[in-house]
Order: structure tokens, then C-alpha cells, then sequence
């Protein structure tokens, strides 16, 4: 079993049930969701463009997918990340849009924004002593070769390549797509997406995402509340 954790929008946002109509699945419950029409491609198409972040479940990344070290429980884990939330302010991301990120189509933020980078950075020292030592395979799988002198020094201290400097808020929305194809699904994209990207995006809750077992899906554990529970503060502007 591996654990990750994300940002991903509560069950009943606007974005939540977009993205899990586009990708074909509902991160929260696991079920299958129809595609919605999308001109020019088929149903199938759609499919396999989205095969990859349907199987990932919609998020943005904090910590990425782990194994837990031998010491460590889920318990111990789900306490952590209760303590660790309740100590964090929400943050907002004033604009999401449809962009590329290398090889990927998804959500990403309009400016940089740095309280999601200094959050995922948190998360992933917070948490690297719950993390198992990556196996020869498991550094493999990344494809050590082409990443850069950083991305290399990320994966072996932080178990992941795009971390701290390399870190960008991203929400994936496809797999790997050539510039054609890119071009082609940017206007589908904006269609779906753009009518639930007019307010500024408020992260108020970092998720437990769960791989049951290797290859499954993942979905989500639970949802825990950035600030102290019971107290209102306004998000801190990104």
C-alpha cells in the first residue's frame, strides 16, 4: 500500500465534479463517471488521454505517492497529518487557467504562487521521516537519466524529483500529449473548466490519498482542515 498527500477540492465543489466527469472517475468514492461529450474526439479518445490522472485521482501534489517505513503505521500517519493541518493556515490561489506543463495538460495557477510552494515544501519534510527508503525499482520507475542534477538530488533526499525549487502547483488533467494534440484539447479544456475557474481557488484541507495495492487506483483516505478546527481565519492571500 502507498499513501500520498494532496490538495484536491472538497467532494460536492464545482471543480471537483468537473474534473471527475472529464477524467472518468470520482477521486471521493472510486466510481466511474461518464465522460462529457467533447467535439471532435470520441469517447475513447477521451479515455485514453485521461487514463493517467484518472488512475492518480484529480489533485495537486504535496507529497508525493510513499511507502510507509517499517515503523510507522497508518495510525501513526493519519495523527501526524491531523497535527500537521491544524497548524497550517488556508491559503488561495487567486486564478487557475488551462496551460501545459511539459508533456501534461492541467490546471495550473495564472501567476506563481508561492504560499502553495512553501506548503508543499512543509509537507514534504514534514513527512519524509513517515516515507520508506526508495527501492532500486522505485528510482527506476522515475526515469533517473533525464532528470536534471536537481530533480536527481530531489529524488534520492525527498523520494521525488519535482520538489522545493522544482515544485509547481499543477492539477493534471491529462497524460503525456504531443503539441498536436495539445492544441487541439486546450479549447475542450477550457470549455469544461474555464466556467468553474472565475473565483479564486481556496485551499483549505490537505487529503490522504491511499493506493491499496500496486497499480489500483487511488483514492481518497480522508480530508483534514487547514487551521484549527472551530476557529475562522481568513485565507491567506497567495
Amino acid at each position: 500500500m502507498r499513501y500520498a498527500i494532496h490538495f484536491t477540492p472538497p467532494i460536492h465543489h464545482p471543480l471537483a465534479i468537473a474534473a471527475a466527469g472529464w477524467l472518468g472517475r470520482n477521486v471521493y468514492s472510486g466510481d466511474a463517471v461518464d465522460h462529457p461529450p467533447v467535439p471532435g474526439f470520441t469517447q475513447r479518445e477521451i479515455a485514453f488521454h485521461t487514463a493517467l490522472p484518472r488512475r492518480d485521482g484529480f489533485h495537486a501534489t504535496m507529497k508525493a505517492p510513499f511507502r510507509l517505513a517499517p515503523d510507522v503505521s497508518e495510525g501513526d500517519l493519519l495523527k501526524a497529518l491531523m497535527r500537521f493541518a491544524g497548524k497550517i493556515e488556508p491559503i488561495v490561489i487567486e486564478q487557475l487557467e488551462v496551460a501545459r506543463l511539459g508533456e501534461f495538460m492541467g490546471l495550473l495557477p495564472q501567476v506563481p504562487c508561492e504560499a502553495a510552494t512553501y506548503l508543499a515544501a512543509r509537507t514534504v519534510q514534514e513527512f519524509d521521516q513517515y516515507r520508506a527508503p526508495l527501492t532500486e525499482a522505485e528510482i527506476e520507475r522515475r526515469d533517473p537519466y533525464r532528470l536534471s542534477a536537481a530533480q536527481f538530488a530531489n529524488l534520492h533526499r525527498w523520494g521525488y524529483p519535482y520538489v522545493m525549487d522544482e515544485y509547481r502547483f499543477h492539477m493534471a488533467l491529462t497524460g503525456p500529449v504531443d503539441r498536436t494534440l495539445a492544441t487541439r484539447l486546450e479549447p475542450v479544456l477550457r470549455q469544461v473548466f474555464e466556467p468553474h475557474l472565475a473565483e479564486p481557488l481556496r485551499v483549505t484541507s490537505l487529503a490522504l490519498f491511499v493506493e491499496p495495492e500496486p497499480g489500483a487506483p487511488f483514492r481518497v483516505h480522508s480530508q483534514h482542515p487547514l487551521g484549527r478546527i472551530g476557529v475562522k481565519r481568513p485565507a491567506s492571500a497567495a
